[in-house]
C-alpha cells in the first residue's frame, strides 16, 4: 500500500518520515528529473506500507520544480506513484496557511490522515485547537497530534493508518473537483481566494488564541540574526568556525583512513603472489576504494553542521540575508552554503545544492562550485608557492607567500561570480527567479534526525559516485602499469646501463626504475604526446603526466612529481623534493620551474576540473553527462588560456 507524505515546507514532514521508517529508507530521483525521492517502509503485522516523502508544497498549483512533481502526480491517477492514501503534515501553530493545500487534496477524494505536528508550539503560543470541530468540518478524515522531532505521536499515527477510512466522501469546496491546468492562472487565483475565505471562517470556529505574543523569542533573536550588518558578521563567524572544525578534525580521520588503506595495500601485496592480479588489487582497486572512503569524514562533518543549522532554523535566515547579494549574479541565497562548503570539498558542496528549488539557479551553482579552491588544492599550492615565490615579509609580518595563497582563493571566488553572471544569460528557464521563504521558529536540534541525514549523504556518495570513481581509478592504474610492446622493459634496461645508476642507493634505484617505466607506459606516452600542447604554458612531459594523473584527485600532482623525480616518499622532507625541482632542467637546458611556469601552474589548478570525484557527483546530481562534460570543457579552456597568459606575461 502506497502512502504519500504531503505538506507545506517546514512543517516537520521529514521528521514524521524518519519517525515512521527509521533507517528503512531508499533514496533516488523521481523518474526523468533530478528532484530527490525518499521512500521508506513500515511493516505493521502482516501488512507492509510504502511511505513516499514528496517535496513540500504550499498549493497543488506549482510555482517550483519540487511543487510540479506533486502536481504531475496528482493530476493523473494512472501514475505509478499515485498514492492509495496520504498523510498530510501541518504546522499546528500555523493552521490557516497549511489548510489550503490540504483542502485541495481533500477534494481529490484521496483517503487522508491529518497530522497536527509541532503540537507543543500551539500551547507555547497560546493557541487552542478544537479537534472535534475540525473533524466535523472534514468528514472521513482522522486527525492526530504529534511532535515528530521529539518522537511523540508515532503510535497515534500508526493506529490511524491501521484504521484508515478508504471510502468516498463529500468534497470540501467543489462537488466535481477538477485540477486546473498549469497555465490556467485565472482559475487558480479565483479558487485559491474562495478557499481561503472558507478556511478563515473555519479557523474562527476551531481555533482560539488566548494571548498574542507579538514579540516571540524567535523574533527577538532575528533582530540581530537578520540585521543588515550584524547578520552578515555573525554568518561569517559561524562559517569560519565550521570550516576550522572541518579542516582541523576531518584531517585526523582522513589521514587514519589513508594510512589504513596504504598499509592494507602493502600487506596484500606481500601475501598475494606477484603478478598482474597483485598489481590490480594493490595499486588499482584498494587505492580506488580508499579514494572513495577518504572523503567520508569531510562529507560527514559538513552535513553534520548543515543539519544542525537547518534543524535549529538558522539556515533559513542565512538564505534570507544572502539572497539580495547573490541574485545579480544569477544565484540566490540558497547558493551560499554549497559555495562556502566547496572550500572544504566540492563533492558535498554539489550535493548540498539540493536545497535550491529553482532549476536554473541550482544548475549555475553546481557549475561554478568547483571554482572555489578546495582542500585538495592546498598541497599543490603549497609546493608551488614554496618552489617559486620567495620568502619576503612586508612590514615585518605580512608574508608574500601568504598573500599569493590568499590571491589564489580570491581568484577562484572571482571566477565563481564572473561565470555565474555569464550563465545567467545563457541558461534558459521558464521558472521565475523568486525566493519564497518561511522563517521557522528556533528549535533545539534532534540528534537522531541529524544522524539519519548524515548516513543518507554518505550512502549516496559511496554507492553512486563511488562506482564511477573506482572505475576511473582502475583505468588510471592500467594506463600507468602497461606500455606498448616491450617499451617498458627496454626503458628499464636503458636506465640500468646509465653510469650514474650504479652509484645510487637501492631505494633510489627502485625509484629511478619506476620513473623510467612510468615514462614508457601508456600514460607516460600520453605525457610526451601532449607536451607540444602544454609547452606554451611552460610545462614539460613530466608535468604533463602529473596533470593527467591528478585528474583522479588534485593532490595526486605532488605524489606524481615525487615518483617521476625519483624522490623517496618515506622519511624524505618536502625540501629535498623542492631542491630537485629547483635544479631540474627541460630539454632545452633551461630551468623547468621558474616564476612564470610556477604561477602558470597555480592558476591552472585554480580553474581546472582536476577531480573525477566531482565529475561523478555532478553527473549524478544533474542526471546527465551533459553538464559535467560542459563543465570539464569550460573549466579546461579557462585553465589553459589563463595559464598561457600568465606564463607569456611573466617569462
Amino acid at each position: 500500500m502506497k502512502i504519500a507524505l504531503f505538506g507545506n515546507p517546514n512543517t516537520g514532514k521529514s521528521s514524521v518520515f524518519n519517525l515512521l521508517t527509521g533507517l528503512r529508507q531508499q533514496i533516488g530521483n523521481f523518474a526523468g528529473v533530478t528532484v530527490e525521492k525518499r521512500e521508506g517502509f513500515l511493516t505493521l503485522g502482516d501488512k507492509k506500507y510504502s511511505i513516499i516523502d514528496f517535496p513540500g508544497a504550499y498549493s497543488l498549483y506549482p510555482r517550483s520544480k519540487d511543487e510540479k512533481i506533486v502536481y504531475d502526480l496528482l493530476k493523473n491517477k494512472n501514475q505509478e506513484l499515485y498514492p492509495d492514501a496520504a498523510l498530510f503534515i501541518v504546522d499546528a501553530a500555523n493552521l490557516e496557511r497549511n489548510l489550503l493545500f490540504f483542502t485541495q487534496l481533500y477534494d481529490l477524494n484521496i483517503p487522508l490522515i491529518l497530522v497536527l505536528n509541532m503540537w507543543d508550539l500551539t500551547a507555547k503560543r497560546g493557541i487552542e485547537i478544537n479537534i472535534k470541530k475540525l473533524e466535523e468540518a472534514f468528514p472521513g478524515v482522522q486527525i492526530v497530534t504529534s511532535n515528530a522531532r521529539l518522537r511523540m505521536g508515532k503510535e497515534r499515527i500508526i493506529q490511524a493508518i491501521q484504521t484508515l477510512n478508504l471510502t468516498a466522501r463529500k468534497s470540501f469546496f467543489l462537488e466535481d473537483y477538477q485540477v486546473a491546468e498549469i497555465n490556467d492562472q485565472e482559475k487558480q487565483i479565483t479558487e485559491t481566494n474562495l478557499r481561503y475565505e472558507k478556511i478563515k471562517k473555519l479557523i474562527e470556529v476551531v481555533e482560539k488564541v488566548k494571548e498574542t505574543k507579538t514579540d516571540t523569542f524567535s523574533r527577538k533573536i532575528d533582530r540581530i540574526i537578520v540585521h543588515p550588518i550584524w547578520g552578515y558578521a555573525i554568518f561569517i563567524c559561524i562559517l569560519l568556525t565550521i570550516f576550522q572544525f572541518i579542516f582541523s578534525f576531518a584531517s585526523i580521520p582522513m589521514e587514519l583512513i589513508d594510512g589504513i588503506f596504504t598499509d592494507f595495500a602493502a600487506y596484500t601485496s606481500q601475501i598475494l603472489p606477484a603478478g598482474v592480479f597483485n598489481n590490480l588489487i594493490c595499486h588499482g582497486i584498494i587505492p580506488g576504494i580508499g579514494g572513495i572512503v577518504v572523503f567520508i569524514p569531510q562529507i560527514a562533518l559538513l552535513f553534520f553542521f548543515i543539519a544542525i543549522l537547518e534543524e535549529t532554523g538558522y539556515l533559513a535566515r542565512v538564505v534570507f540575508i544572502m539572497d539580495r547579494l547573490m541574485r545579480p549574479f544569477g544565484l540566490n541565497g540558497k547558493s551560499v552554503v554549497p559555495l562556502m562548503s566547496s572550500v572544504a570539498c566540492a563533492i558535498p558542496a554539489v550535493m548540498a545544492t539540493r536545497t535550491i528549488s529553482n532549476w536554473k539557479e541550482r544548475m549555475i551553482t553546481i557549475f561554478v562550485a568547483p571554482f572555489m579552491s578546495c582542500s585538495a588544492r592546498i598541497p599543490v599550492y603549497t609546493l608551488l608557492i614554496s618552489l617559486v615565490i620567495p620568502k619576503i615579509y612586508y612590514f615585518g609580518f605580512i608574508n608574500l607567500q601568504g598573500i599569493v595563497l590568499f590571491s589564489l582563493y580570491s581568484l577562484g571566488l572571482i571566477a565563481v561570480l564572473a561565470v555565474s553572471f555569464i550563465m545567467k544569460f545563457i541558461v534558459k528557464s521558464e521558472e521565475k527567479g523568486f525566493l519564497l521563504l518561511e522563517l521557522p521558529s528556533y528549535k533545539n536540534p534532534r540528534w537522531p534526525n541529524i544522524g539519519i541525514s548524515i548516513l543518507e549523504k554518505i550512502k549516496l556518495f559511496i554507492f553512486d559516485a563511488g562506482k564511477v570513481i573506482l572505475a576511473i581509478s582502475i583505468i588510471l592504474w592500467a594506463l600507468a602499469s602497461y606500455g606498448p610492446n616491450n617499451s617498458m622493459d627496454e626503458a628499464l634496461e636503458k636506465t640500468k646501463k646509465q653510469k650514474r645508476f650504479t652509484s645510487l642507493r637501492k631505494v633510489d634505484k627502485d625509484r629511478e626504475l619506476a620513473s623510467s617505466k612510468l615514462e614508457a607506459s601508456y600514460i607516460g606516452r600520453m605525457g610526451k604526446f601532449i607536451e607540444p600542447a602544454i609547452e606554451p604554458l611552460g610545462y614539460d612531459w613530466k608535468i604533463g603526466i602529473s596533470l593527467i594523473t591528478s585528474f583522479a584527485a588534485r593532490e595526486v600532482f605532488v605524489g606524481s612529481l615525487a615518483t617521476i623525480y625519483a624522490v623517496q616518499d618515506d622519511g624524505v622532507t618536502k625540501t629535498r623534493l623542492i631542491q630537485r625541482l629547483k635544479r631540474d632542467k627541460n630539454a632545452k637546458g633551461k630551468k623547468t620551474y621558474t616564476l612564470a611556469s610556477g604561477v602558470s601552474l597555480m592558476i591552472f589548478y585554480v580553474f581546472a576540473m582536476q577531480c573525477m570525484s566531482t565529475v561523478a557527483v555532478v553527473k549524478r546530481e544533474t542526471n546527465s553527462w551533459k553538464w559535467p562534460l560542459i563543465q570539464l570543457i569550460v573549466m579546461g579552456v579557462m585553465a589553459y588560456f589563463s595559464a598561457f597568459l600568465a606564463f607569456q606575461l611573466l617569462k
